[in-house]
């Protein structure tokens, strides 16, 4: 039976066991007769699972009823719907689906099924809402309903529009009806296509409502996630990205997931980042995993597929992020979140802990997994928590889980992508001793009255909770106002209070008293949600001084939600508490975001006090430079020029690491303040000052950046600045650093003096830290030769300097034509060039460049055998390797760009962790022979900026002012969007192929050694 899309009821009972032919499945697998059942059935999987003890698992719905499911609603009437997405890698023909679910015998289990929607291109999620559901299929969330009762969409609806048709797995996804009556969407950025163009490069149109009402968001929402009210035609984006999934728990909070970081935390929300553009943060988010990014997982798995770096034994493909809000599972789980690993077959699951502002995520079980199969095929994508308390996990059930994108092309041609494309379960987990789900013949939350809705409010059971809430919003009832102000006050549970204050909220009718009753509750969950609900009022004069009555309140989250809140005011008492509470928490990152993010902090004034405080206490650094940044943005001249003072003419009594901060503050906004066209004259000559003073080399170095973008000062003082820099550069007994100062202000006062002198610095005798300096100014100045004298000395460059020098040589495309043809003439040796080296040299943007450097490293002679190559490296691993040499090596060609479970390393390229745990065989291949799969995440980014300069890296987070780039060699460069003009991603990975021409067969074992046994 084939599915139209034209309306056509299609009803299969499971007992008959009809199998479905898709139409589009021909043009890939070449059959034409319906698909075969691969892999195990439904019957022989649920033998294949190793469960946490106390727990049962049950099939509630299975091939050939639903197949490749991703995500599943149950609504108040007992109906299941399952999201079918079909068309995952490659096909955008309209493959996708949404099926309605029946239990007709009531055995607790699925038996009918209905396609209540066709002809979707890649359908990620659904909510029930109003009568219908929404449904996210990029670049549209629509709204579909059943208007007559045959179990098929009459209704379809556009909602929004203008999300990207990216890569499937990077589509907008999975939305959900917030506790504070917003419906959420996930998104993160889209990802550029490199191979599949044609398919995959739709970057998505500003994101608004298709009837033209409501606000406009960027294109594709900045690649960050989106709350609406549709009712009212709101529309924003959220101050974080999620990939596939999000959640939060029973009081609100937002925990997000990505492949390798499964669980992360959005601490600060958009709307209050946005109030100040002057604080200038890199990430709104927190990674809370206590078991480290890329963590561990525990497959139990047999003959598993996989790709490279999205291996068995670390989180690669972490998804279907769910906090458990059921209320059916012991005690523990009540701060449960479950995430798939479909890589990896199994689900995780973590208890969550306050720790500040933030969480930590912790394992529930110790070396071992809530759920694993030992079944390849097994591929948990989505979690969901039922009316009866009961976690289902969808299971898309494929051979085949990685996107061929990040294949080689060899192994994306393979023809078995799409095994399975007719199988899929749902499965239900219970604790032990639980019978059959009831739900799906007598759950009746949509016959039940306004009154009967709002005793669900206090349901164990978040599912009531939640829906009962959305319903009653929905009828929109006045009448029912004082029975929700009732349970307001006497609700045997928080549970049940929160719900009806937000609840009153969403109708218009939550009183002040109400707010002022909620802020003294017991529990502190609650009296974090009333500040929330507070901001309604904070005209109340009352209502502000019993917010501000809060300051100490025994709770880290309703200390941050005060302060996140009290920045909507301005008056003597809240900037008071303000100030107070900020010294109180000085090295908490995220209360100074709480507190500096308020509509007009005083800068000056807490400067100050700060400074007073303080003293040379270190940890007042951090403030201090955020608040300088900020009171430099805001262009006072006169503030500037008085910071500047304050900052550079500190007595003995309260200098401190404070003055550095300031400058450093400063410099963080230079090019925005056009320092150079300031009248500054005297602010420089005391910057000059520092330099060759013998004092704090800090403020040294911070003056001396600085200096770079104000311009020396004018008269005598420069020139014997300069003077006592060229006697420092001669004395090699001086100290170390105050000779690099000197070296970095000759280049910044003569710089075409400069070069000969420097030149002569490169020599043996001189330390490896002078030499390296000298290279890094002679880079910085134009014209200057460095690019000759690394060529024609490369043969005396010691190791030390040679990083250096190839970092120097790929500057620019001029210079890496330069560094090409001395590779291909054997006047620098391939060999010498470190591994990680390679990684840039082979997957940077110019094409030709990359075709000669990928020539050059894979395969110098152009006639090397790859299977060759790793067959005579496979012979070496018999013998067992040297755990010191492995190290060895490791740091020298691979700690520069990796880590293995966030240490020893730089994090720069992927987490080594993900190939640790295989056998060495499996990784031989993967190092040796890397294209087989690029990893997901690790594309590189060009950002010009608006004074010219182009930059290139990874993006490790966005914020709304402000991307941060992670440039190679691991170090973060937090960009202003004001200054950027465009931003563009070159489509391509950074992990390259050669490594056999730097390692021999002996060393690879050592290393391989290392790799496995580091603990």
């Amino acid at each position: 039976t084939s599915i139209q899309p034209e309306k056509n009821l299609m009803t299969i009972n499971y007992n008959k066991a009809y199998l479905l032919c898709v139409g589009f499945l021909t043009a890939f697998t070449g059959c034409n007769q319906p698909p075969k059942n691969l892999g195990l059935s439904p019957s022989e999987s649920l033998s294949t699972f190793e469960l946490a003890e106390g727990f049962q698992i049950e099939l509630i719905a299975a091939e050939p009823l639903i197949s490749d499911p991703v995500a599943m609603e149950i609504d108040e009437h007992g109906n299941m719907y399952v999201v079918e997405m079909h068309g995952y890698p490659l096909d955008k023909s309209g493959s996708g689906r949404v099926k309605l679910l029946r239990d007709t015998d009531g055995d607790g289990a699925m038996d009918q099924a209905v396609a209540f929607a066709d002809n979707l291109k890649f359908p990620t999620g659904v909510m029930r809402w109003k009568k219908g559901i929404l449904v996210t299929d990029p670049p549209n969330l629509l709204y579909l309903e059943d208007l007559d009762g045959d179990g098929q969409a009459d209704v379809r609806d556009t909602l929004l529009t203008g999300f990207a048709i990216s890569n499937p797995q990077h589509n907008f996804n999975n939305p959900f009806f917030g506790l504070d009556n917003w419906i959420y969407l996930a998104n993160e950025p889209a990802t550029t296509a490199k191979v599949y163009t044609e398919e995959f490069s739709d970057l998505g149109s500003q994101v608004v409502y298709k009837k033209g009402k409501g606000p406009v968001l960027p294109r594709n929402s900045g690649g960050r996630r989106v709350r609406l009210k549709p009712d009212e035609f709101k529309l924003e984006a959220l101050s974080s990205a999620s990939q596939f999934g999000h959640t939060t728990d029973q009081w609100g909070r937002h925990f997000l997931v990505s492949n390798a970081n499964h669980i992360y935390h959005e601490v600060i929300p958009a709307q209050y980042l946005s109030r100040n553009p002057e604080l200038l943060i890199s990430n709104a988010t927190a990674a809370i995993s206590d078991h480290g990014p890329a963590a561990e997982v525990y497959p139990v798995t047999q003959n598993p597929e996989h790709q490279l770096l999205t291996d068995l034994g670390v989180f690669t493909a972490a998804c279907g992020i769910t906090a458990y809000t059921g209320g059916l599972f012991p005690a523990p789980f009540n701060e449960a979140v479950f995430v798939a690993e479909p890589v990896g077959n199994l689900v995780h699951v973590d208890r969550i802990k306050e720790a500040g502002a933030t969480f930590t995520a912790s394992r529930m079980y110790e070396k071992k997994e809530f759920l694993a199969s030992t079944d390849p095929w097994f591929r948990p994508v989505n979690h969901y928590v039922g009316p009866d308390g009961a976690l289902y996990v969808v299971d898309y059930y494929r051979r085949v889980i990685e996107h061929p994108e990040w294949m080689a092309e060899d192994a994306a041609s393979k023809s078995n992508l799409y095994d399975g494309i007719d199988q899929g379960r749902i499965y239900r987990i219970t604790p032990t001793g639980t019978s059959k789900a009831n739900w799906t013949t007598g759950l009746d939350l949509g016959k039940s009255s306004d009154a009967e809705l709002v005793q669900y409010l206090e349901n164990p059971n978040a599912w009531y909770r939640r829906n009962a809430q959305r319903m009653l919003l929905d009828r929109k009832d006045s009448a029912i106002i004082p029975q929700l102000e009732e349970m307001l006050q006497s609700a045997s549970t928080a549970q049940g209070r929160l719900h009806a204050a937000w609840t009153l909220h969403g109708l218009g009718a939550l009183r002040t008293e109400d707010v002022m009753g909620l802020l003294q509750d017991p529990e502190p969950g609650l009296r974090e949600n009333a500040i929330r609900l507070a901001e309604d009022f904070l005209e109340d004069g009352e209502l502000v001084k019993a917010l501000a009555d809060l300051r100490s309140d025994p709770s880290s989250r309703v200390r941050f939600q005060l302060l996140n809140t009290l920045g909507e005011v301005n008056s003597p008492l809240v900037n008071s508490v303000r100030e107070q509470m900020l010294f109180e928490h000085i090295e908490d990152d995220w209360m100074q975001v709480a507190a500096l993010s308020a509509r007009q902090p005083d800068y000056n004034g807490l400067l100050s006090a700060a400074v007073d405080k303080f003293g040379a206490a270190v940890q007042v650094t951090g403030l201090v430079e955020r608040l300088s940044s900020m009171l430099a943005a805001s262009g006072n001249k006169d503030d500037l020029k008085k910071l500047l003072n304050h900052a550079l003419t500190a007595n003995a009594s309260n200098a401190g690491p404070w003055q550095a901060a300031v400058l450093k503050g400063i410099a963080q906004r230079a090019h925005q303040l056009e320092l150079k066209n300031q009248d500054l004259e005297p602010e420089k000559n005391l910057m000059l000052e520092t330099l060759f003073s013998g004092g704090s080399i800090p403020l040294a170095q911070a003056s001396l950046e600085l200096l770079k973008h104000t311009g020396l000062p004018s008269g005598r003082s420069a020139q014997d600045a300069l003077e006592k820099s060229k006697d420092l550069i001669n004395q090699t007994g001086a100290d170390p650093s105050q000779r690099v100062l000197a070296i970095k202000f000759l280049a910044l006062a003569q710089p075409v003096e400069a070069e000969g002198v420097l030149f002569k610095l490169l020599n043996p005798n001189e330390p490896v830290e002078i030499q390296r300096t000298v290279l890094e100014t002679l880079n910085s100045l134009e014209g200057s030769g460095v690019t000759d004298f690394l060529i024609d000395n490369w043969i005396s460059l010691s190791p030390g300097l040679r990083d250096l020098g190839v970092t120097i040589l790929t500057a620019s495309e001029d210079r890496m034509e330069r560094l090409a043809a001395a590779l291909e003439a054997g006047v620098i040796d391939p060999s010498a060039v470190s591994w990680p080296r390679q990684v840039g040299l082979m997957a940077q943007a110019n094409e030709e460049l990359r075709r000669r450097f990928r020539n050059i490293f894979a395969d110098p002679s152009g006639k090397t055998d790859k299977d060759k190559i790793i067959q005579d490296y496979e012979k070496e691993l018999a013998v067992a390797g040297d755990l010191v040499r492995g190290e060895a090596l490791y740091k020298q060609n691979c700690s520069v760009c990796h880590q293995i479970g966030g240490e020893y390393g730089t994090a720069y390229g992927p987490d080594l962790a993900s190939i640790r745990n295989r056998r060495p065989e499996a990784i031989l291949t993967d190092i040796l022979d890397p294209n087989l799969s690029i990893a997901d995440g690790y594309d590189l980014w060009e950002i010009t900026m608006k004074n010219g300069e182009t930059k290139q890296g990874i993006i490790g987070s966005e914020t709304t002012g402000s991307i941060t780039l992670r440039v190679y060699g691991g170090a973060d460069e937090v960009l202003s969007r004001h200054d950027i003009q465009s931003l563009r991603s070159l489509g391509m990975s950074i992990m390259p192929s050669g490594l056999e021409n730097s390692i021999s067969p002996e060393e690879m074992r050592n290393l391989l050694t290392f790799i496995k046994k580091l603990k």
